[in-house]
């Protein structure tokens, strides 16, 4: 399956955000939870899967995410309550 997603992590409701990009989504936030890489979202313990996009092609996300990395955090948690108004963790359907 070609393609790539942008995702936007947290630890809780309204909580510390991270924004990455991965071409296997359940792959990747499957490692973000199991705390298997260092880094910020194991510094900060972001487990919780609250925001997807997928995109045609690897160049889109890319830019996507190149995009949302430099936003204001409001807008950030304005397109989360949009997709997701209950901070739910979507890891579970992704399955």
């Amino acid at each position: 399956m070609k393609g790539a997603w942008v995702y936007i992590m947290t630890n809780r409701p309204n909580g510390t955000l991270y924004t990455g990009l991965t071409s296997n989504l359940s792959r990747q936030v499957w490692e973000h939870r199991e705390s298997l890489t260092a880094g910020f979202t194991k510094q900060y313990g972001l487990k919780r899967l609250v925001y997807t996009e997928r995109h045609p092609d690897i160049q889109s996300a890319i830019q996507r995410e190149r995009n949302m990395k430099h936003w204001p955090r409001t807008w950030k948690v304005r397109l989360i309550l949009t997709a997701n108004p209950n901070w739910e963790d979507l890891y579970d359907q992704l399955m």
